[in-house]
């Protein structure tokens, strides 16, 4: 009796401490759910923040430091206006008034290469300055910029034996442009005497970026080779480059000791990187500068030019004249006359198909037309034809910087090239008509039951002028096949349309 008396009092308690553990952590289990429930529903209300100060309750430097601007441009926005433009709506969009151009010359081979300056100069509307290293006999009304010599540069150490010592004049090019001390300036861009310039491509690039920062744009050497014995992350002086104001106005400051310590290099241009790494500026790649550290012919490159603006054209004394049978600075001066009427679409390149014919041609915009028998894909034709050999002669066509193809695989489709030779405006119909005729010359025998273009005796191709085609994302153009007869055949070329795609 006692014992199960004694043990009644024990259950109880047991039972009492139980409902009240479970009622304990359902209250818990309540609470957390109802925490839980507002955090949820006032995750993105403004009144989460009222715990924090407003700005009027810090102090002005803390105030400042944490007001975030409500836009952060891109410096790779595809657009032609500059950043700071975005930033600044009421400054001037960057023309060539804002650019001035140095241009490292050589007495001995002035009056050769002054007429390839003579293409792209534009007395009265551009600024600029050849430095020569002797005075030359200079004519009134050349069409020319201004002519001035450079200082004495014997001061400074040349210990390079493959080189010459002009590297260093050369590269002081830039120094000297800019103790002239011109106003109003955003941009320096500087080249060579043999590099011809699409001035309005050069104005088009520049602008994406904010001229207030520190820029120095280029690009790289075609050659493997070169840019390993160079650098990759130089921009080739032939091929140009620019530098923005700031940047300029820093280097101007530390070149001549800059350049003092590096003695053992070849060139300008590696003089120039060295100086910007010491000021730790990174190159920003333009493709559309190009270097053309190759020999022969540059029909492969210029006729699958890659979907970016045309910026220069350097080499011109060493490669082949761009149209065969002419001289160098004629063919030139031809590709100007198209030039002159859409400079923002030279050399693009565009690519269809006659698919009754069973033909594939691609169009390099204001310079050449390839039609080739046989079905080629895009992807191969936008790749660039070995028709040029290597800057270093006994290396091959794996020493390039980019992809290449044979010109032909196959007897039957070496293709039939047609050079542009006139172009014109059509007011009324807002296009530009442009006449390439075919270039004579012996083809394999081919066995194939293909029509061959051999009849094709001309191409006109019709294209309406599109001069902002850079403000939006980059695409190659579609080109189409027009009703045409047996000697001629008729090509339209143009922004592709939706759906519209280079379909085989």
């Amino acid at each position: 009796m006692t014992s199960s008396s004694s043990q009644r009092p024990s259950a109880f308690g047991l039972s009492n401490l139980r409902k009240t553990v479970t009622w304990l952590f359902i209250t818990l289990l309540i609470i957390y759910l109802i925490y839980s429930f507002n955090l949820i529903i006032n995750k993105d209300s403004p009144q989460c923040t009222n715990s924090l100060p407003s700005s009027s309750e810090l102090p002005a430097k803390e105030s400042f430091s944490t007001k975030l601007p409500e836009t952060q441009p891109s410096n790779n926005s595809n657009n032609s206006t500059s950043l700071s433009l975005q930033e600044n709506p009421g400054e001037p969009e960057t023309g060539l008034k804002h650019i001035v151009f140095g241009i490292a010359g050589s007495t001995n081979l002035w009056d050769k290469r002054k007429e390839y300056i003579k293409l792209w100069w534009r007395p009265g509307e551009m600024r600029g300055v050849v430095w020569l290293d002797k005075n030359v006999t200079v004519h009134k009304n050349e069409g020319l910029p201004e002519i001035r010599i450079s200082e004495n540069t014997t001061r400074f150490l040349y210990t390079n034996r493959q080189g010459n010592r002009s590297a260093l004049r050369i590269s002081r090019v830039v120094s000297e442009t800019i103790r002239l001390n011109p106003k109003n300036v955003r941009w320096f861009v500087m080249g060579d005497d043999d590099t011809v310039f699409n001035v309005d491509n050069v104005v088009r690039v520049l602008s994406k970026y904010d001229h207030k920062q520190y820029y120095y744009i280029g690009s790289s050497s075609e050659s493997h080779i070169q840019n390993i014995f160079f650098s990759y992350s130089m921009a080739y002086g032939g091929g140009g480059f620019a530098i923005s104001y700031p940047l300029a106005k820093e280097l101007e400051k530390i070149q001549d000791r800059c350049i003092q310590r590096y003695p053992g290099l070849y060139g300008s241009d590696d003089r120039i990187q060295a100086c910007m790494a010491e000021l730790g500026v990174p190159l920003t790649r333009e493709p559309g500068f190009h270097q053309y550290d190759v020999y022969g012919n540059l029909l492969g490159l210029l006729g699958a030019h890659p979907v970016t603006p045309l910026v220069s054209i350097h080499h011109l004394d060493v490669v082949d004249p761009i149209i065969p049978r002419m001289s160098r600075v004629d063919g030139l001066r031809r590709l100007f006359e198209s030039m002159k009427y859409d400079t923002a679409s030279i050399m693009q390149q565009s690519i269809c198909y006659d698919k009754q014919k069973y033909w594939s041609i691609s169009v390099s915009w204001g310079y050449v037309v390839q039609i080739t028998r046989g079905n080629i894909s895009p992807r191969e034709l936008e790749m660039p034809t070995r028709t040029f050999l290597n800057w270093y002669k006994r290396a091959d066509y794996t020493a390039y910087a980019f992809n290449t193809r044979p010109v032909t695989k196959h007897p039957c489709q070496k293709p039939f090239i047609y050079y542009i030779s006139a172009a014109k405006y059509d007011r009324n119909k807002n296009q530009i008509v442009g006449i390439y005729h075919r270039h004579r010359e012996s083809y394999p025998y081919c066995r194939w039951k293909i029509e061959s273009p051999e009849n094709i005796n001309a191409v006109v191709v019709l294209k309406s002028p599109d001069n902002n085609r850079w403000q939006s994302a980059a695409r190659r153009d579609c080109c189409k096949v027009l009703p045409s007869n047996n000697s001629y055949l008729y090509i339209s070329v143009g922004s592709c349309r939706s759906g519209e795609t280079s379909e085989m």
